[in-house]
């Protein structure tokens, strides 16, 4: 015996696929806005790693050049780094927009990175 087969199910399958594609294609947008925060941060953390062998000047133009590489904006690469006798602290702060389907989305990193010697 042969029974028929409803399209319902099909148009159920393509609905259910064309919402995966969507979530995953607005996931990457905003997984990349982060990846790039992490890896600014990944930098600070370098910079302060190596922060006794560097005058501030020097960290503040490695980090602008790292942000502008990133393709973050200009504010990111506004670096602050402030010493003291036994630590240091590099920070900065940007905000990113990310358009998705109806609205623009404002993300806003402060990255900051603190060490003691």
């Amino acid at each position: 015996m042969v029974t028929r087969r409803d399209g319902r199910s099909r148009l159920g399958c393509l609905v259910g696929l064309l919402l995966l594609v969507t979530i995953t294609y607005f996931g990457f947008n905003i997984g990349e806005v982060y990846f790039r925060f992490l890896r600014l941060k990944d930098a600070m953390v370098q910079e302060a790693r190596f922060a006794d062998s560097r005058d501030d000047d020097a960290i503040r133009l490695r980090l602008a050049a790292v942000a502008d590489s990133l393709g973050l904006p200009d504010e990111a690469g506004r670096v602050r780094v402030v010493r003291s006798a036994n630590r240091i602290v590099i920070s900065s702060e940007y905000t990113e927009h990310v358009e998705l389907p109806l609205f623009v989305r404002e993300f806003r990193f402060a990255p900051q990175v603190v060490r003691t010697f």
